[in-house]
């Protein structure tokens, strides 16, 4: 099947996140003392949007006014800092400028917030993506299937067209939720084992794969 349009998650599928979100994270923590975390664990805790985030590397008994307060602080920091390390997973680029040339309609869809989200996207990928829909009030967060529907309906797509693309369970459960097919991506925050295991429709050892997929090759 050739899809028209494709829908994608952006940490872990397009752009390689994890150290600049890490040093965020442990700049709001030595900010109240807290210990840091590790890279390993940012990347088991990422995938729900920021304000999970931040609950998951907190110590345990902190209070919720803590919590508040460490998410204010992580996100000042983060969108200052959000593209220190951050960078296209290689292939990336040129695998949306060839979906651009071929007329595939494409989306990014994140509980990343909103500005980051913009702010990266644009810088690394210029006019190749048309719409980008990050985490704002009164959308609900992946694994919801509101932001997919908008990003479809701004496209002026159908959804038995759309193709969405991520690399994590809570890809797939979007994509389930959104009734889109999905492409696991296996360089991102969870490997091969995890998108199969939750069942996605196709595997991509590489960029050309979803190329390949979305042009029914």
């Amino acid at each position: 099947m050739r899809f028209d349009t494709a829908v994608f998650d952006l940490d872990g599928t397009l752009i390689d996140t994890l150290e600049d979100l890490k040093n965020s994270v442990n700049f709001a923590l030595r900010s109240f003392s807290f210990p840091e975390r590790t890279y390993d664990e940012v990347k088991s805790f990422v995938g729900n949007g920021v304000a999970r985030l931040m609950n998951l590397s907190a110590p345990q008994d902190a209070s919720e006014e803590v919590r508040s307060r460490l998410l204010s602080v992580f996100k000042k920091h983060y969108m200052e800092h959000s593209r220190v390390f951050t960078a296209p997973y290689p292939g990336i680029t040129e695998l949306l400028s060839s979906l651009k040339q071929a007329g595939i309609k494409t989306a990014v869809v994140t509980n990343k917030m909103q500005p980051a989200a913009v702010d990266i996207v644009n810088s690394f990928f210029g006019d190749t993506v048309d719409v980008i829909i990050g985490q704002v009030d009164g959308l609900a967060q992946k694994p919801e299937p509101d932001g997919v529907w908008r990003a479809i309906e701004l496209l002026g797509s159908e959804r038995e067209n759309s193709v969405y693309i991520g690399d994590s369970e809570v890809d797939c459960l979007t994509a389930s939720n959104s009734g889109l097919p999905i492409i696991g991506c296996v360089w991102g925050f969870r490997g091969r084992q995890t998108l199969v295991d939750c069942g996605a429709d196709y595997i991509a050892q590489t960029p050309s794969d979803i190329y390949n997929i979305i042009m029914g090759k």
